[in-house]
């Protein structure tokens, strides 16, 4: 690896282009400068080497084809496609034109055809573990996993430590429901290759799904016996144990995973998740302290902390913490929801008010959003506004609740008529909720009586 990154050739040809100088490099070199850019994602740099390779080699088949790949990453289709038709002659007997075709079709949508391009290049007897795994790519676009199963598992043959392979091949397992075959496959490869760390991660993977977090552990436990320094599968052996409820096994883990990681504070919160669900707030408040120790701007720790707090009544710390939260996602709706719940329990009307205009905002056709809103504002007494904000909610939810809290806003601003005329429809709409409305909104308790009796 360190010799792909201190590349000599690229380093004399960048040299080259830096001081404006004219090198001769052969079409060996130029393919190995161009292939090295490719592989690093540069694309630029391997449009300007080709462009140089072309000035000195204008009819090098592999320096076009070079070309025709540096055309498909940069997704220029048009001259992709005038490339192609000039080496189709040329090129039948190239893997790597053979590969292009392929690649060009199936970037246009076309996956037969390159299918087709990649059975071409398969005849030639070169590239065949990636042409099997491309093929199996293609057939899984077209919806046939039996198909694309098939050619993973060649691709598996052709190259036992094919990762890509074997981890595709449980996907179709899984997207055909074959959980038996799923499973005796993985465990022929592990008797072959019982070292295998990805095979022992599917193997945890797929009975975790199952739900049988026994064996799952077990699959965890011979990865971790591979390779201690996985720190992603103490996380699923941890998330095995937290499924079946037992958290004081689940922290266990995490302790271990926490030796092992630079960034603690996802762990930490991890850990105090375990000891909430396990009953214990005071323990988990000091890992959520200690996740925010380690990471400030850790939001889900301060939104952990907020509910804690509730749950012990210290309620202007739980809404201390739900404002830091909120701040760092102001356009988390369910953020903006608990903060707004809270500062109405602590009587700040005003704050609720602009947390419930932001719901308001990205989900005008929720009903409670609309509701809510109009309930502050009749605690604040402003049952103008709370009228003009009743009418657009009416147009969109013909709801009996939106019609008693209309009516208690005319007879609070002495429109006797007009908040009769609100309760005949809220009663007429849900008349069965009239007693909880009463409770609501005391001012309408004798016109209920008003409306019905009129009514008889």
């Amino acid at each position: 690896m360190e010799e792909f990154f201190e590349n000599e050739l690229v380093k004399k040809f960048e040299d080259m282009v830096e001081n404006n100088e004219e090198l001769y490099f052969d079409t060996e070199e130029y393919e190995e400068i161009i292939i090295y850019y490719l592989e690093m994602g540069d694309i630029i740099y391997a449009e300007t080497a080709t462009n140089f390779a072309l000035k000195l080699h204008p009819n090098s088949l592999e320096i076009k084809i070079k070309q025709l790949e540096v055309f498909l990453d940069l997704e220029e289709y048009t001259k992709a496609k005038t490339l192609l038709l000039e080496l189709k002659e040329s090129g039948q007997e190239n893997t790597d034109f053979l590969i292009c075709c392929a690649k060009y079709y199936s970037n246009l949508g076309n996956p037969k055809k390159s299918i087709d391009y990649c059975e071409k290049a398969l005849a030639l007897k070169e590239e065949e573990n990636f042409l099997h795994n491309f093929i199996a790519d293609e057939y899984h676009n077209l919806g046939d996993p039996f198909s694309a199963l098939k050619h993973y598992k060649i691709a598996l043959k052709l190259d036992s430590q094919d990762d890509y392979s074997l981890e595709n091949a449980m996907v179709c397992f899984n997207e055909m429901n074959r959980g038996d075959e799923a499973i005796d496959f993985l465990n022929t490869y592990l008797d072959e290759f019982p070292f295998a760390e990805t095979a022992w991660f599917e193997y945890g993977q797929f009975y975790f799904n199952k739900k049988n977090y026994e064996e799952a552990i077990k699959g965890f436990d011979y990865l971790l016996a591979i390779n201690s320094q996985s720190v992603g599968v103490y996380a699923n052996k941890a998330a095995c144990y937290e499924a079946m409820k037992e958290w004081h096994k689940a922290i266990e883990v995490y302790e271990e995973m926490l030796d092992l990681e630079y960034t603690k504070a996802f762990t930490l919160y991890k850990i105090g998740l375990c000891y909430k669900e396990a009953k214990l707030p005071i323990q988990a408040l000091n890992f959520f302290q200690k996740s925010l120790r380690e990471d400030p701007q850790f939001y889900l720790s301060m939104l952990e902390q907020s509910y804690i707090y509730e749950e012990m009544g210290s309620m202007k710390e739980a809404l201390h913490f739900a404002k830091e939260a909120s701040l760092l996602n102001v356009f988390n709706l369910e953020y903006q929801k608990r903060l707004a719940f809270l500062y109405i329990d602590a009587g700040d009307f005003e704050e609720s008010l602009v947390c419930i205009k932001i719901l308001l905002d990205h989900e005008p056709d929720r009903f409670y959003n609309w509701y809510a809103f109009t309930e502050v504002l009749m605690l604040l007494g402003e049952y103008s506004q709370a009228l003009e904000s009743l009418e657009k909610a009416i147009k969109v939810h013909n709801r009996a609740e939106l019609f008693y809290q209309q009516s208690n806003c005319y007879f609070h601003l002495k429109e006797d008529k007009k908040g009769r005329e609100s309760l005949k429809i809220a009663l007429s709409l849900d008349e069965d909720i009239a007693e909880d409305m009463q409770q609501k909104y005391p001012f309408i308790k004798d016109q209920v009586k008003k409306v019905r009796a009129k009514k008889k």
